[in-house]
């Protein structure tokens, strides 16, 4: 299957943190989310595929792979980056007028529709939008010049649940098209999980696991239990455990989950903040 974009041994360093040897890839049609807390290196990943940061490693994007290829591809990738910038005296006539300069394929009308759907106010010039505004106009363009991958860095930040819960029918839309993929990363896990087929966690500049959304949810399940009875399990099966006055909550692997115990499904960001603690241990 053909790759929207694939990442080998990508590695860059600053005072005090480091992107650490990061392989990454996501077939095309697919929808990727990438989890990972505050400092863990989500947008310095993203911005080293669209162009924003130099780093060492192979990338491939849409089937180029030189060192300019962000440029050849351009047109082709829709980037909702964490800060959105735009002149801050324009309202968004002149933005679009902007953007129509500088995409060979800009659809000014589906630009408009968009800008109507998320109900954007035109004549408020970007300097006195809201965070979640800016982030609307961001999404609108990122979906108005024909791409084939979208790029979102926290695009739902600042949104509130009913446009979240569009949002996500838009990326629906998007990718019924089987040669449109998305990379998105979220701190709102359970946006998330309703739209990716593929979830990558990232902890400290490391890639902890990527994996298809469905195995990995088929993978773990959530029990509570005596402390005393999860020692019965082997460690290498506990993804995590929080002990409370009532007991221990833990992640285990399903195979190792007995018929004497009570397991319920768990849910992503349960998998992803015990992994992390488990970690941190």
């Amino acid at each position: 299957m053909k790759n929207a974009f694939s990442m080998k041994s990508i590695t860059k360093a600053y005072p005090g943190f480091k992107l650490d040897n990061i392989t990454l890839s996501l077939p095309a049609g697919c929808v990727m989310g990438l989890i990972g807390e505050n400092g863990a290196g989500k947008t310095t990943l993203l911005k080293t595929l669209y162009g924003g940061v130099r780093a060492e490693g192979e990338i491939s994007l849409l089937g180029e792979t030189d060192t300019d290829l962000f440029w050849k591809v351009r047109q082709k990738v829709g980037i909702v980056p964490d800060e959105v910038i735009f002149p801050l005296a324009f309202r968004l006539g002149e933005i679009e007028k902007m953007l129509s300069k500088c995409y060979d394929e800009w659809d000014s009308k589906k630009f408009c529709e968009y800008a109507e759907r998320f109900e954007i106010p035109a004549r408020t010039k970007f300097r006195d939008y809201s965070f979640g505004m800016k982030k609307k106009i961001a999404i609108a363009a990122a979906l108005s010049h024909n791409a084939e991958l979208l790029i979102l860095d926290e695009a739902t930040s600042g949104l509130d649940p009913i446009v979240r819960d569009e949002f996500a029918d838009i990326i629906f839309e998007f990718t019924r098209n089987e040669t449109h993929s998305v990379l998105f990363s979220s701190h709102i896990v359970t946006d998330l999980e309703k739209l990716c087929d593929y979830i990558a966690v990232l902890h400290k500049g490391r890639l902890l696991l990527c994996e298809e959304k469905d195995v990995l949810l088929d993978s773990y399940r959530k029990i509570n239990c005596a402390e005393n009875e999860l020692d019965s399990f082997d460690r290498s099966d506990i993804l995590g455990k929080r002990v409370t006055p009532y007991g221990v909550q833990a992640i285990v692997k399903t195979d190792a989950v007995r018929e004497n115990f009570s397991a319920e499904p768990a849910a992503i960001e349960d998998i992803f903040v015990y992994m992390i603690k488990g970690e941190e241990k």
